[in-house]
Protein backbone atom coordinates (compact mmCIF):
# COMPACT_ATOMS: atom_id res chain seq x y z
CA UNK A 1 0.00 0.00 0.00
CA UNK A 2 1.32 3.32 -1.01
CA UNK A 3 1.90 6.45 1.04
CA UNK A 4 0.81 9.80 0.75
CA UNK A 5 3.49 11.89 0.34
CA UNK A 6 3.23 14.77 3.17
CA UNK A 7 4.56 17.34 0.36
CA UNK A 8 1.38 16.45 -1.55
CA UNK A 9 -1.13 16.57 1.45
CA UNK A 10 0.05 20.04 2.39
CA UNK A 11 -0.29 21.27 -1.39
CA UNK A 12 -4.23 19.35 -1.57
CA UNK A 13 -4.75 21.50 2.07
CA UNK A 14 -4.19 24.53 0.60
CA UNK A 15 -5.62 24.30 -2.55
CA UNK A 16 -9.05 23.12 -0.60
CA UNK A 17 -8.76 26.27 1.62
CA UNK A 18 -8.26 28.63 -1.61
CA UNK A 19 -11.29 26.79 -2.86
CA UNK A 20 -13.59 27.57 0.25
CA UNK A 21 -12.12 31.21 0.85
CA UNK A 22 -13.09 31.59 -3.58
CA UNK A 23 -16.65 30.08 -3.09
CA UNK A 24 -17.32 32.38 -0.09
CA UNK A 25 -16.50 35.80 -1.88
CA UNK A 26 -19.17 34.65 -4.91
CA UNK A 27 -21.62 34.21 -2.33
CA UNK A 28 -20.81 37.88 -0.66
CA UNK A 29 -23.68 40.25 -1.03
CA UNK A 30 -22.76 42.92 -3.80
CA UNK A 31 -22.44 45.62 -0.91
CA UNK A 32 -22.15 44.95 2.41
CA UNK A 33 -23.98 46.55 5.58
CA UNK A 34 -20.96 48.32 6.69
CA UNK A 35 -20.67 50.24 3.03
CA UNK A 36 -24.34 51.01 3.00
CA UNK A 37 -24.38 52.28 6.11
CA UNK A 38 -21.88 54.23 5.79
CA UNK A 39 -23.46 55.80 2.10
CA UNK A 40 -26.98 55.92 4.24
CA UNK A 41 -27.13 59.66 4.13
CA UNK A 42 -25.87 60.44 1.21
CA UNK A 43 -28.30 58.04 -0.46
CA UNK A 44 -31.33 59.57 1.32
CA UNK A 45 -30.29 62.81 0.34
CA UNK A 46 -30.03 62.17 -3.48
CA UNK A 47 -33.39 60.27 -2.91
CA UNK A 48 -34.84 62.70 -1.30
CA UNK A 49 -33.57 65.60 -3.84
CA UNK A 50 -34.47 63.39 -6.70
CA UNK A 51 -38.37 62.90 -4.99
CA UNK A 52 -38.00 59.38 -5.84
CA UNK A 53 -36.36 56.58 -7.46
CA UNK A 54 -36.99 56.99 -11.39
CA UNK A 55 -38.88 59.98 -11.25
CA UNK A 56 -37.57 63.32 -12.76
CA UNK A 57 -38.52 66.74 -10.63
CA UNK A 58 -37.81 70.10 -11.62
CA UNK A 59 -38.60 73.38 -10.19
CA UNK A 60 -38.84 75.51 -7.04
CA UNK A 61 -40.16 74.18 -3.60
CA UNK A 62 -40.75 76.58 -1.05
CA UNK A 63 -40.64 74.69 2.23
CA UNK A 64 -43.01 75.26 5.26
CA UNK A 65 -41.85 78.48 7.62
CA UNK A 66 -40.84 76.88 11.03
CA UNK A 67 -40.98 79.15 14.10
CA UNK A 68 -37.72 79.80 15.88
CA UNK A 69 -37.41 81.75 19.66
CA UNK A 70 -35.53 84.85 17.32
CA UNK A 71 -38.42 84.24 14.38
CA UNK A 72 -39.50 82.60 11.61
CA UNK A 73 -37.34 80.71 8.60
CA UNK A 74 -38.45 79.56 5.89
CA UNK A 75 -36.40 78.20 2.84
CA UNK A 76 -36.84 77.95 -0.46
CA UNK A 77 -35.10 75.17 -3.09
CA UNK A 78 -34.64 74.87 -6.74
CA UNK A 79 -34.18 71.59 -7.77
CA UNK A 80 -32.71 70.72 -11.64
CA UNK A 81 -32.68 67.39 -13.34
CA UNK A 82 -33.01 65.81 -9.16
CA UNK A 83 -30.62 67.77 -8.36
CA UNK A 84 -30.50 71.08 -5.76
CA UNK A 85 -28.98 73.77 -7.24
CA UNK A 86 -29.77 76.70 -4.61
CA UNK A 87 -31.11 76.66 -1.51
CA UNK A 88 -32.07 80.48 -0.08
CA UNK A 89 -33.80 82.09 3.16
CA UNK A 90 -36.70 83.62 1.98
CA UNK A 91 -37.59 84.22 5.82
CA UNK A 92 -34.45 84.75 8.28
CA UNK A 93 -33.99 85.84 12.39
CA UNK A 94 -33.88 89.99 12.02
CA UNK A 95 -33.13 92.68 14.15
CA UNK A 96 -30.56 93.14 16.65
CA UNK A 97 -28.10 90.39 17.25
CA UNK A 98 -30.04 87.96 14.92
CA UNK A 99 -28.87 89.87 11.73
CA UNK A 100 -25.25 89.22 12.64
CA UNK A 101 -26.22 85.61 13.45
CA UNK A 102 -28.42 85.28 10.34
CA UNK A 103 -25.48 86.76 8.07
CA UNK A 104 -23.31 84.36 9.28
CA UNK A 105 -25.27 81.11 9.19
CA UNK A 106 -27.84 81.41 6.43
CA UNK A 107 -24.88 81.39 3.45
CA UNK A 108 -23.06 78.60 5.24
CA UNK A 109 -26.28 76.83 5.75
CA UNK A 110 -27.40 77.21 1.91
CA UNK A 111 -23.81 75.87 0.49
CA UNK A 112 -24.10 72.64 2.83
CA UNK A 113 -27.50 72.40 1.37
CA UNK A 114 -26.07 72.32 -2.40
CA UNK A 115 -22.99 70.27 -1.04
CA UNK A 116 -25.04 67.41 0.79
CA UNK A 117 -28.02 67.34 -1.04
CA UNK A 118 -30.58 67.02 1.75
CA UNK A 119 -31.66 68.64 5.16
CA UNK A 120 -28.76 66.89 7.09
CA UNK A 121 -26.19 69.80 7.69
CA UNK A 122 -24.37 71.08 10.14
CA UNK A 123 -25.65 73.37 12.64
CA UNK A 124 -23.64 76.43 12.48
CA UNK A 125 -21.86 77.42 15.75
CA UNK A 126 -23.46 80.88 17.30
CA UNK A 127 -27.08 80.23 15.25
CA UNK A 128 -28.22 77.15 16.35
CA UNK A 129 -32.13 78.25 16.59
CA UNK A 130 -31.60 79.48 12.99
CA UNK A 131 -29.99 76.40 12.27
CA UNK A 132 -32.47 74.15 13.54
CA UNK A 133 -35.37 76.39 11.89
CA UNK A 134 -33.47 76.28 8.33
CA UNK A 135 -33.20 72.19 8.51
CA UNK A 136 -37.25 72.10 9.14
CA UNK A 137 -38.20 74.56 6.32
CA UNK A 138 -35.70 72.40 4.15
CA UNK A 139 -36.67 69.04 4.63
CA UNK A 140 -40.21 70.57 4.35
CA UNK A 141 -39.21 71.71 0.77
CA UNK A 142 -38.04 68.52 0.45
CA UNK A 143 -40.77 66.43 1.23
CA UNK A 144 -42.61 68.49 -1.41
CA UNK A 145 -40.07 67.99 -3.90
CA UNK A 146 -41.07 64.22 -3.39
CA UNK A 147 -44.81 64.86 -3.28
CA UNK A 148 -44.60 66.52 -6.90
CA UNK A 149 -42.58 63.34 -8.12
CA UNK A 150 -45.12 60.73 -6.58
CA UNK A 151 -48.02 62.56 -8.27
CA UNK A 152 -45.95 62.01 -11.37
CA UNK A 153 -45.85 65.83 -12.06
CA UNK A 154 -42.24 65.84 -11.83
CA UNK A 155 -41.84 69.70 -12.03
CA UNK A 156 -41.49 72.58 -9.18
CA UNK A 157 -44.46 75.17 -8.75
CA UNK A 158 -42.44 77.07 -11.18
CA UNK A 159 -43.72 74.96 -14.26
CA UNK A 160 -47.36 74.48 -12.79
CA UNK A 161 -49.27 72.43 -15.30
CA UNK A 162 -52.18 74.11 -14.81
CA UNK A 163 -53.66 77.38 -17.25
CA UNK A 164 -54.95 80.52 -16.37
CA UNK A 165 -54.71 83.47 -14.95
CA UNK A 166 -53.43 83.38 -10.84
CA UNK A 167 -52.88 86.30 -8.82
CA UNK A 168 -50.50 85.62 -5.59
CA UNK A 169 -50.80 87.16 -2.48
CA UNK A 170 -50.08 90.96 -2.14
CA UNK A 171 -47.09 91.59 -0.47
CA UNK A 172 -46.39 94.43 2.26
CA UNK A 173 -43.22 96.03 1.70
CA UNK A 174 -41.70 99.36 3.29
CA UNK A 175 -43.01 101.77 0.60
CA UNK A 176 -46.24 99.84 -0.29
CA UNK A 177 -47.86 96.59 -1.10
CA UNK A 178 -46.28 94.51 -4.09
CA UNK A 179 -49.08 92.07 -5.89
CA UNK A 180 -48.18 90.17 -8.97
CA UNK A 181 -50.89 88.03 -11.44
CA UNK A 182 -49.15 86.18 -13.92
CA UNK A 183 -50.51 84.15 -16.82
CA UNK A 184 -49.95 79.93 -17.34
CA UNK A 185 -50.50 78.17 -20.31
CA UNK A 186 -48.77 74.90 -21.19
CA UNK A 187 -47.52 74.70 -18.31
CA UNK A 188 -45.58 78.17 -18.76
CA UNK A 189 -46.03 81.63 -17.53
CA UNK A 190 -47.12 83.52 -20.72
CA UNK A 191 -47.03 86.78 -18.83
CA UNK A 192 -46.40 88.65 -15.82
CA UNK A 193 -47.48 92.18 -14.19
CA UNK A 194 -47.83 93.88 -11.07
CA UNK A 195 -51.67 94.65 -9.96
CA UNK A 196 -50.56 96.25 -7.29
CA UNK A 197 -46.86 98.53 -6.62
CA UNK A 198 -45.48 101.19 -4.36
CA UNK A 199 -47.13 104.56 -5.40
CA UNK A 200 -45.99 108.28 -4.68
CA UNK A 201 -42.77 110.22 -4.75
CA UNK A 202 -39.64 108.19 -5.73
CA UNK A 203 -41.53 104.95 -5.63
CA UNK A 204 -43.33 105.58 -8.99
CA UNK A 205 -39.85 105.97 -10.81
CA UNK A 206 -38.52 102.82 -8.84
CA UNK A 207 -41.64 100.76 -10.34
CA UNK A 208 -41.33 101.75 -13.61
CA UNK A 209 -37.73 100.55 -13.51
CA UNK A 210 -38.27 97.77 -12.10
CA UNK A 211 -41.46 96.22 -12.74
CA UNK A 212 -41.65 95.10 -16.19
CA UNK A 213 -37.98 93.76 -16.00
CA UNK A 214 -38.85 91.95 -13.36
CA UNK A 215 -41.65 90.94 -15.61
CA UNK A 216 -40.10 89.98 -18.40
CA UNK A 217 -37.66 88.21 -15.64
CA UNK A 218 -40.50 86.07 -14.51
CA UNK A 219 -41.33 84.99 -17.71
CA UNK A 220 -38.21 83.95 -19.12
CA UNK A 221 -37.36 82.00 -15.71
CA UNK A 222 -40.51 80.11 -15.76
CA UNK A 223 -39.92 80.81 -11.83
CA UNK A 224 -39.85 83.05 -9.02
CA UNK A 225 -35.97 82.37 -8.98
CA UNK A 226 -35.45 85.89 -10.46
CA UNK A 227 -32.61 88.87 -9.59
CA UNK A 228 -33.47 92.22 -7.69
CA UNK A 229 -33.75 95.21 -9.72
CA UNK A 230 -31.03 97.38 -8.55
CA UNK A 231 -32.23 100.47 -6.68
CA UNK A 232 -35.53 98.88 -6.45
CA UNK A 233 -34.51 96.04 -3.65
CA UNK A 234 -37.70 96.63 -1.79
CA UNK A 235 -40.25 96.33 -4.51
CA UNK A 236 -37.92 93.49 -6.43
CA UNK A 237 -38.40 91.23 -3.03
CA UNK A 238 -42.10 91.92 -2.52
CA UNK A 239 -42.92 91.05 -6.29
CA UNK A 240 -40.77 87.65 -6.08
CA UNK A 241 -42.52 86.42 -3.11
CA UNK A 242 -45.95 87.46 -4.60
CA UNK A 243 -44.37 85.80 -7.83
CA UNK A 244 -44.01 82.61 -5.74
CA UNK A 245 -47.42 82.57 -3.92
CA UNK A 246 -49.41 83.11 -7.65
CA UNK A 247 -46.69 79.90 -8.54
CA UNK A 248 -48.06 77.84 -5.25
CA UNK A 249 -51.57 78.48 -7.12
CA UNK A 250 -50.71 77.73 -10.10
CA UNK A 251 -49.27 74.20 -8.67
CA UNK A 252 -52.29 73.19 -6.63
CA UNK A 253 -54.52 74.68 -9.46
CA UNK A 254 -52.67 72.06 -11.21
CA UNK A 255 -53.87 69.12 -8.84
CA UNK A 256 -57.38 69.92 -8.69
CA UNK A 257 -57.84 71.07 -12.09
CA UNK A 258 -56.81 68.60 -15.11
CA UNK A 259 -58.49 69.65 -18.52
CA UNK A 260 -60.10 72.73 -17.55
CA UNK A 261 -59.78 75.58 -20.39
CA UNK A 262 -56.94 77.41 -20.68
CA UNK A 263 -59.33 80.68 -19.84
CA UNK A 264 -61.44 79.44 -17.35
CA UNK A 265 -59.67 81.15 -14.50
CA UNK A 266 -59.32 78.48 -11.90
CA UNK A 267 -62.02 76.88 -12.73
CA UNK A 268 -61.78 73.15 -12.29
CA UNK A 269 -62.66 70.61 -14.76
CA UNK A 270 -65.60 69.36 -12.43
CA UNK A 271 -67.41 72.41 -13.18
CA UNK A 272 -69.67 70.74 -15.53
CA UNK A 273 -72.76 72.39 -14.12
CA UNK A 274 -72.96 76.16 -14.44
CA UNK A 275 -71.77 78.41 -11.64
CA UNK A 276 -72.57 82.02 -10.46
CA UNK A 277 -69.80 84.04 -8.53
CA UNK A 278 -69.62 87.57 -7.78
CA UNK A 279 -66.20 89.14 -7.24
CA UNK A 280 -65.62 91.66 -4.71
CA UNK A 281 -66.39 95.05 -4.82
CA UNK A 282 -63.44 97.35 -6.61
CA UNK A 283 -63.34 101.12 -5.64
CA UNK A 284 -62.48 103.26 -8.15
CA UNK A 285 -62.37 107.33 -8.27
CA UNK A 286 -65.60 107.56 -9.97
CA UNK A 287 -67.32 104.90 -7.78
CA UNK A 288 -67.64 101.20 -7.08
CA UNK A 289 -67.43 98.27 -9.53
CA UNK A 290 -68.27 94.75 -9.15
CA UNK A 291 -68.62 91.84 -11.40
CA UNK A 292 -70.53 88.71 -11.77
CA UNK A 293 -69.93 85.21 -13.69
CA UNK A 294 -71.08 82.47 -14.88
CA UNK A 295 -68.91 79.92 -15.40
CA UNK A 296 -69.76 76.27 -17.09
CA UNK A 297 -67.69 73.44 -17.97
CA UNK A 298 -64.72 75.67 -17.11
CA UNK A 299 -65.26 78.69 -19.52
CA UNK A 300 -66.93 81.89 -18.18
CA UNK A 301 -70.40 82.12 -20.39
CA UNK A 302 -71.52 85.55 -19.71
CA UNK A 303 -70.04 88.14 -17.39
CA UNK A 304 -71.97 91.67 -15.91
CA UNK A 305 -71.44 94.40 -14.02
CA UNK A 306 -73.48 94.36 -10.91
CA UNK A 307 -72.10 97.82 -9.85
CA UNK A 308 -70.29 100.32 -11.54
CA UNK A 309 -69.97 104.05 -11.45
CA UNK A 310 -73.39 106.38 -11.81
CA UNK A 311 -73.96 109.90 -12.21
CA UNK A 312 -73.24 112.59 -14.44
CA UNK A 313 -70.78 111.31 -17.29
CA UNK A 314 -70.32 108.42 -15.12
CA UNK A 315 -73.60 106.99 -16.73
CA UNK A 316 -72.07 107.50 -20.15
CA UNK A 317 -68.63 105.82 -19.78
CA UNK A 318 -70.52 103.02 -17.75
CA UNK A 319 -72.81 102.43 -20.58
CA UNK A 320 -70.09 102.69 -23.03
CA UNK A 321 -67.20 100.28 -21.38
CA UNK A 322 -69.25 97.76 -19.57
CA UNK A 323 -71.11 95.89 -22.61
CA UNK A 324 -67.30 95.65 -24.13
CA UNK A 325 -65.71 94.41 -21.08
CA UNK A 326 -68.51 91.78 -20.73
CA UNK A 327 -68.08 90.43 -24.23
CA UNK A 328 -64.14 90.63 -23.72
CA UNK A 329 -64.53 88.59 -20.50
CA UNK A 330 -66.54 85.93 -22.46
CA UNK A 331 -63.94 86.12 -24.80
CA UNK A 332 -60.64 85.89 -23.00
CA UNK A 333 -61.93 83.31 -20.19
CA UNK A 334 -59.74 85.59 -18.10
CA UNK A 335 -59.46 88.89 -16.67
CA UNK A 336 -56.36 89.63 -18.71
CA UNK A 337 -58.54 92.10 -20.73
CA UNK A 338 -58.16 95.39 -22.41
CA UNK A 339 -59.31 98.59 -20.83
CA UNK A 340 -61.58 100.63 -22.49
CA UNK A 341 -60.22 103.83 -23.47
CA UNK A 342 -62.12 106.73 -22.16
CA UNK A 343 -63.07 104.60 -19.32
CA UNK A 344 -59.72 103.86 -17.84
CA UNK A 345 -61.11 103.91 -14.09
CA UNK A 346 -64.18 101.98 -14.62
CA UNK A 347 -62.42 99.08 -16.48
CA UNK A 348 -59.76 98.72 -14.29
CA UNK A 349 -62.21 98.27 -11.18
CA UNK A 350 -64.30 96.02 -13.41
CA UNK A 351 -60.39 93.81 -14.33
CA UNK A 352 -59.88 93.68 -10.41
CA UNK A 353 -63.44 92.09 -9.36
CA UNK A 354 -63.54 89.80 -12.25
CA UNK A 355 -59.78 88.66 -11.10
CA UNK A 356 -62.01 87.89 -7.97
CA UNK A 357 -64.71 86.21 -9.03
CA UNK A 358 -62.28 83.65 -10.96
CA UNK A 359 -60.19 83.53 -8.39
CA UNK A 360 -63.64 81.87 -6.11
CA UNK A 361 -63.92 79.74 -8.84
CA UNK A 362 -60.62 78.45 -8.31
CA UNK A 363 -61.02 78.40 -4.57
Amino acid sequence: MRKSHPLRRVVLATAATVSGIVLLLSLKPASDPGAAQAAGAGAQAQEAAQGGAGAVVSGTMTGDAAQTQYGAVQVRITVVANKITKAEAVQAPKGGTSDQKTALAVPKLNADVVAKQSANVDTVSGATYTSEGYKKSLQSAIDKANASAGSGQGQGSGSAQASGPFTGDAVQTQYGPVQVRITVAGGKITKAEAVQAPKGGTSDQKTQLSVPKLNQEAVAAGSADIDSVSGATYTSEGYKKSLQSALDKAKAGGGAASGSGSGSGNAGSGAAQAKTVTGAVAQTQYGPVQVRITVAGGKITKAEAVQAPKGGTSDQKTQLSVPKLNQEAVAAGSADIDSVSGATYTSEGYKKSLQSALDQVGG
